[in-house]
């Protein structure tokens, strides 16, 4: 496919070099993380302003061209790319820190800003945005997925920190949504729509943000169980004793393993969990005591506790490193990774389940997770080649997906639904995801942000 003449010159004479047609350019933006794979975007636009994007969402509204919204590209599930064609629009040229308003904890930003280069500009403000995925990721990115990650647990998910947005429509128009009060109750919440709404209805050109204080004290330890089942429900009597834990990561054997190989560790092959605690120095310190007490009943072994900057930011550094340490242990293989969420009473049957099934399948798949909230993920190695296998890590994911429904839970806690899960919408909402259908049908009739992402295809 190529970019009809007509639209290419308008975006032209509107962003000048900010459009390219190049193959080097489009190549960079059909990239996946995982196996998804789609051709190459018919064009690339770098907007500078919400003006511009507004001008390139009407004239590609005009001519049915579909419009798919970039960030760092570093989604899981195959949401920024072009699989029917049509422009990528690059966000990352917008990556302003609008305004800190550290008397409110509030701050707002352009979309290409990344989560990183937020909480370098907060230093000095004694404030930091928690919000922690993992990747460095843009904040644009982050509210699309309604991202979550490490610290969930206490401060909470993408949705429980975005407070207001500016957002592009399909034809043009710029809508502000939200406000800086704590609360609402003016009609409906359109903020809430758009967050996790992956692009689909709107493009996020502006996000105000909740902050919080940076904590006093900070300390953090991983430690290790004899058995998978011993870890994981030391992690449910945790949240049911009410140790209030700023991060709790589950890591499986595995990923010890991983750890090892690639980032020279020398934790012992079992499963760990991953902690930290916020605070004053006495409340962290009995947070500490509590929680030690607790994963002892539990057989936890080897405490290992890192209270330097340094050493809590080595520890760290190795959990989000666990996506690209895992292919050591498999080298050439390709990553289906996916994640479910369950009620935090299911977790362990959900996890003893989930590696059950991976090792009946004769499959290699580490298991981590944001356990805390009820949120796990696997990674499936497996041979880019061997369709039988790639088929067989599809099916462990599904069943997955399907006993977390069955349980009350979800079939994505952060990664999301892009294409990749989105056989599995209508099993979680029934007549619900209709309903998303009509909303798109709403706000984007001619259907060209983001096509065939999260929703049904129209009949």
């Amino acid at each position: 496919m190529s970019l009809n003449p007509d639209l290419e010159n308008r975006l032209r004479d509107l962003l000048g070099a900010r459009l390219s047609v190049t193959a080097a350019d489009r190549g960079e933006h059909a990239r996946s993380e995982s196996l998804h794979s789609a051709p190459p975007p018919d064009a690339v636009v770098w907007p500078e302003t919400a003006d511009e994007v507004a001008q390139i969402l009407a004239a590609c509204n005009e001519t049915g061209t579909p419009v798919i919204p970039w960030g760092t590209g570093t989604s899981l599930e195959g949401h920024a790319l072009a699989y029917t064609g049509g422009v990528t629009l690059d966000l990352m040229r917008m990556d302003r820190i609008v305004e800190v308003r550290a008397g409110d904890m509030q701050v707002t930003v352009q979309p290409g800003v990344t989560r990183e280069a937020l909480n370098t500009e907060l230093r000095a403000t004694g404030l930091f945005f928690p919000v922690d995925p993992g990747a460095n990721a843009s904040l644009g990115g982050m509210a699309a997925t309604r991202a979550s990650g490490t610290t969930a647990v206490r401060y909470g998910t993408m949705r429980d920190n975005v407070l207001a947005l500016e957002v592009v429509l399909a034809d043009g128009r710029i809508i502000r949504t939200g406000t800086r009060a704590a609360k609402s109750s003016a009609g409906y919440d359109l903020t809430g729509l758009f967050v996790g709404a992956e692009g689909t209805l709107g493009v996020i050109t502006e996000l105000t943000l909740r902050l919080h204080g940076q904590p006093e004290e900070v300390a953090a330890a991983v430690c290790a169980f004899d058995t998978l089942d011993h870890a994981v429900e030391c992690v449910t009597a945790t949240i049911q004793s009410g140790i209030p834990m700023a991060r709790i990561e589950f890591v499986d054997a595995a990923t010890a393993r991983a750890f090892n190989l690639h980032s020279g560790a020398s934790l012992p092959e079992k499963p760990h969990l991953m902690v930290e605690f916020h605070g004053s120095p006495v409340s962290v310190r009995e947070d500490a005591e509590s929680f030690g007490a607790l994963a002892g009943e539990f057989g936890g072994q080897g405490f290992d506790w890192a209270s330097s900057t340094e050493d809590r930011a080595r520890l760290w550094r190795m959990r989000h490193g666990a996506y690209h340490a895992s292919f050591v242990l498999r080298p050439g293989a390709r990553g289906i990774i996916t994640d479910v969420c369950v009620p935090m009473s299911e977790l362990p049957a959900a996890v003893t389940a989930a590696a059950a099934d991976i090792e009946a399948e004769g499959l290699l798949g580490p298991i981590v997770g944001h356990v805390g909230d009820g949120n796990f993920h696997t990674l499936l190695l497996v041979d880019p080649e061997n369709a039988d296998e790639i088929a067989r890590a599809k099916q462990v994911a599904t069943r997955m997906a399907e006993r977390a429904i069955a349980v009350g839970g979800t079939i994505s806690g952060e990664h999301g639904i892009g294409v990749g899960k989105r056989g599995l919408m209508a099993a979680q909402h029934g007549a619900g995801w209709q309903v998303m259908g009509d909303i798109k049908a709403a706000l984007d009739p001619r259907n060209i942000l983001n096509p065939g992402k999260l929703v049904a295809d129209r009949n």
